[in-house]
């Protein structure tokens, strides 16, 4: 009977050590991270991982969405070049108001609506911008297009009308943003709380909850394996996959629940309804916009290999324009030695060396987006993409071939 109590007493006296040890591991997570007490924040990754943090500041993930201002929307607000014209004396102006940016709609130069430039999405092939009302979030009617180096209709607008109530969706935000929680519906309309928005893509909304793993490191620097954090060296290939097929996997298949708590490892079958349809039913594949998880798993490079997305792509560095780079990754693999080179080498000669991305992966339009400058129709251009089906393109192989001739590279 006494050996029982002694037994009793010392597991009961466990149990406040094991409490105060959980404690301890999230006593450095910031308060007022709205995801809660789990969350340290991507600035508490600075102290020991210092180079790749501030690397990954500088790519399209991290800056994804920012808070609009002049350092960083690309438009040009000066006169003669801050007008979308839409025909029949429908225009929007970009303009600059005291502290403010705006985009101003008018009707035979008399303004109709007037909203501010509040978020900017997008990095590299355009940007579109949100503004706020009360609690919800609206897209603005113009964008801005790298192809065209200028305004034009933001994505799903009518070119005949100017519209500054199109809504945006939690999906949206969810593949934008690292965070936004949502207010009770009213009336159908679609609310957010502004004060628990975290703009980009920052370090836990890929490596997961973190709160534990830097209270651990920093009261045991010494300790090198990495604890309370899922590694992606550590991750099957389907669940490397998977994490990036979060938000590059099309627009069909609706989330059974909320994307935000997906968390690296775990397996998107649970959070989506999976579908192998194409974005657009009028087009047989998926469309080269946002569904790079479905056309990479059908190219022979990758059944034929362990390929993944981080194969050709380090998420934490500014890598997108280096062609060149890309290429390199192709000829690590690809080999006279190996006997699966390039059989137009020949042909292609030294200039092989830049141009297998242009063949087997090129830019094509997306049939999602459209890009159109006002109702003219002056200034429209395709929405290009890379094609991520790595495979044979004869007419793409031609252009490159008729490029090297012209250039005598």
């Amino acid at each position: 009977m006494l050996k029982k109590k002694t037994f009793f007493f010392v597991l009961i006296s466990l149990i406040p050590l094991s409490f105060i040890l959980t404690q301890c591991y999230n006593a450095g997570a910031p308060e007022n991270d709205p995801r809660g007490q789990l969350f340290a924040g991507s600035e508490s990754c600075v102290k020991c991982h210092s180079d790749v943090y501030n690397s990954y500041t500088h790519t399209a993930h991290f800056q994804t969405t920012r808070p609009a201002s002049a350092d960083n929307i690309k438009g040009n607000f000066a006169k003669g070049f801050n007008i979308l014209d839409y025909g029949n004396g429908l225009q929007v102006a970009m303009e600059k108001r005291g502290d403010s940016l705006y985009q101003a709609g008018y009707m035979n130069k008399k303004q109709t609506e007037a909203e501010k430039f509040e978020i900017t999405v997008g990095l590299v092939n355009a940007q579109t911008y949100l503004y706020w009302k009360n609690d919800q979030l609206f897209e603005l009617p113009v964008s801005y297009f790298t192809a065209l180096h200028g305004w034009a209709n933001s994505p799903g607008y009518d070119a005949t009308r100017v519209n500054f109530q199109r809504p945006i969706l939690r999906k949206c935000l969810e593949c934008h943003t690292s965070y936004i929680s949502d207010l009770p519906q009213a009336h159908m309309q679609v609310g957010f709380d502004k004060t628990s928005l975290i703009y980009g893509i920052d370090c836990e909304r890929c490596h997961g909850p973190a709160a534990n793993h830097v209270n651990y490191h920093t009261a045991y620097p010494d300790e090198k394996k990495p604890k309370y954090i899922t590694t992606y060296a550590s991750l099957t290939r389907g669940q490397k996959m998977d994490a990036c097929a979060v938000c590059h996997s099309g627009t069909k298949g609706g989330f059974l629940r909320t994307s935000y708590s997906f968390h690296m490892g775990d397996t998107l079958s649970k959070f989506k309804e999976m579908t192998f349809l194409p974005d657009d039913p009028s087009h047989p594949s998926p469309d080269v916009h946002g569904n790079q998880s479905a056309l990479l798993p059908a190219s022979k490079c990758f059944i034929m290999s362990k390929m993944d997305c981080n194969t050709c792509h380090d998420p934490h560095v500014n890598q997108e324009r280096n062609i060149g780079m890309f290429t390199q990754k192709c000829l690590s693999c690809h080999s006279e030695a190996k006997h699966n080179f390039c059989k137009m080498a020949p042909q292609i000669g030294s200039a092989i060396n830049n141009y297998c991305i242009n063949c087997h992966m090129p830019q094509q339009s997306s049939h999602v987006i459209m890009v159109g400058g006002g109702s003219q129709g002056k200034t429209s251009a395709p929405y290009l993409l890379r094609n991520h089906h790595i495979a044979v393109y004869p007419q793409e192989t031609q252009k490159v071939l008729d490029f090297i001739k012209t250039k005598k590279i």
